[in-house]
Parts: C-alpha cells; structure tokens; sequence
C-alpha cells in the first residue's frame, strides 16, 4: 500500500465517522457558510498579483515535522504583510499535522485574501464542511478521484460559490477531468506515491492545458528564478510551503521570497 492509498483509506474512515456525529443542516447553519467567497482565479489575474499561494503545513509523511513551532496567526499575518495571491492551509490531522481550527482561525484574520482547503477530499461533505469553515477553494486531486466523482464534487463545490483547484500530476490525470474550459489546474511536481519531486513535470503537462484555464505549478519550488520559467510555459499561480515553512520566520521568508519576483 502506497502512503497515497493509506491516506485515503484511512480518510474515507475518518469521514464516515465524523459524518455519524455533525449534521449537514449544522454545517450549513454555521456563520462563515453564508459569507461571500473570494476568488482565486480573480486574485491570480490581477495586474500585479505575485501568483504565490503560500501554505502553512506543520508536517508531511515524507519529511516529518517541517515546523512545530510558527503559529497560525504568526504566519498568516506574514503572507498577508508579504501580499501572497491566496494562502494554503492543510486539514488533514492524521499526515499532516493540520486541522479545521487551523484554517477558521486564519479566516478570521484572513479577510482579504482566498483561502484553500488542502485535504484529501473523497466526499461530498468535505466540501459542505470547507464552505462552512470558511474556505474559498477546495483542491480534488485527480489520482484519488474517478472522472464522475472530479465532475460531480466539482459542480457541487461550484453550487456551493466554491471554486476548485484540480490537482493532476500524470497526463491520466488530465484526462480524467471533463470539460476542462476556464478551470483551475495545478500541476504537482511530487509523485503522490512516491513524494520525490520533479519541477520538470510542470513543464511536461503545460502544453496539454488549454490556454483558458489558470495553470498552477505545486511543490518543489524554492528560488524566485523558477518561477520566472514557470511563467514562459503560462503558468500564474505558484504553491510554495515547505520552502517557507522550514524556515524560522516563515513570514519574512515569503516576503523575502516575493520582494526578489520580476
């Protein structure tokens, strides 16, 4: 069994039991359910955005504790001082070290900028559940995902006022997606089995996304220069983590990161 195939095991688990205990009628009622979404896409477009979706992530399975100690607040104060396009926020508890306060304590300092809900989503109520604490965007990553699933998860994200990040790391992937026109695609340079990254990958699949879609290239990108070079295959959106979060100010790092983008 790959991690891949144990984290959604294991998800599909945690989901069931969690569903056995809140109601959709609880989520729907809750304060952040009605709130207007802000847009990735529009925030990635703008004339001057900086394109980069900063994540706070404590912990991966493939490179254990990445940072125990910077706060959510601390950090979310600091990509927003660093003027991020969006900030990232993983969920997951059992892999990463995330969870749902993690993200409902960013929006409520976060009032500006989208927010994604990173977690592995195999239902439908994760995604009743990210509107409800306050996501922008959900991510469905395609090799966890049949093709009916990604359209039907999608088109109730975008029934919700959601919008969605599809995560594709094979040409399989891509194909899995239906009517691609005008979507969010992220491209992610790591090997969901395997963790090892390859920046490489981006460049590969870039030439299959129609030019009508927002190309986002994910993980392994840690010197401004790359992302020069993402930008001549057309990509608009950076998601960087590890690279800011291994530092002790990841804040600062991001920052730092940004002031040297051309």
């Amino acid at each position: 069994m790959t991690i891949l195939e144990k984290i959604i095991a294991f998800k599909k688990t945690e989901i069931a039991k969690i569903k056995a205990e809140v109601s959709v009628k609880k989520l729907v009622e809750s304060p952040n359910f009605g709130r207007t979404v802000f847009s990735l896409k529009k925030s990635l477009l703008e004339v001057g955005s900086s394109g980069i979706i900063a994540e706070f992530k404590r912990q991966s399975p493939s490179k254990g504790i990445i940072n125990d100690t910077s706060t959510i607040a601390d950090v979310t104060n600091g990509f927003l001082n660093a003027n991020v396009a969006a900030q990232s926020i993983l969920t997951d508890t059992s892999f990463f070290g995330g969870s749902m306060a993690d993200l409902m304590e960013a929006r409520v300092i976060n009032q500006q900028k989208p927010i994604l809900r990173k977690d592995f989503i195999v239902d439908g109520f994760q995604i009743i559940e990210a509107k409800a604490i306050g996501a922008d965007v959900i991510l469905l990553i395609a090799s966890c995902l049949t093709a009916v699933e990604l359209k039907n998860y999608g088109q109730l994200a975008v029934d919700l006022g959601l919008e969605v990040l599809y995560e594709i790391h094979t040409q399989e992937d891509l194909d899995k997606i239906s009517d691609l026109d005008n979507k969010i695609i992220g491209i992610n340079n790591r090997n969901l089995n395997t963790f090892e990254v390859d920046l490489e990958n981006s460049i590969r699949l870039a030439d299959q996304i129609p030019e009508t879609c927002v190309k986002i290239s994910e993980s392994g990108i840690s010197d401004p220069k790359i992302i020069t070079g993402l930008k001549e295959f057309g990509f608009q959106g950076f998601l960087i983590g590890e690279s800011f979060m291994k530092t002790e100010n990841p804040g600062e790092a991001c920052q730092e990161f940004i002031s040297q983008l051309k």
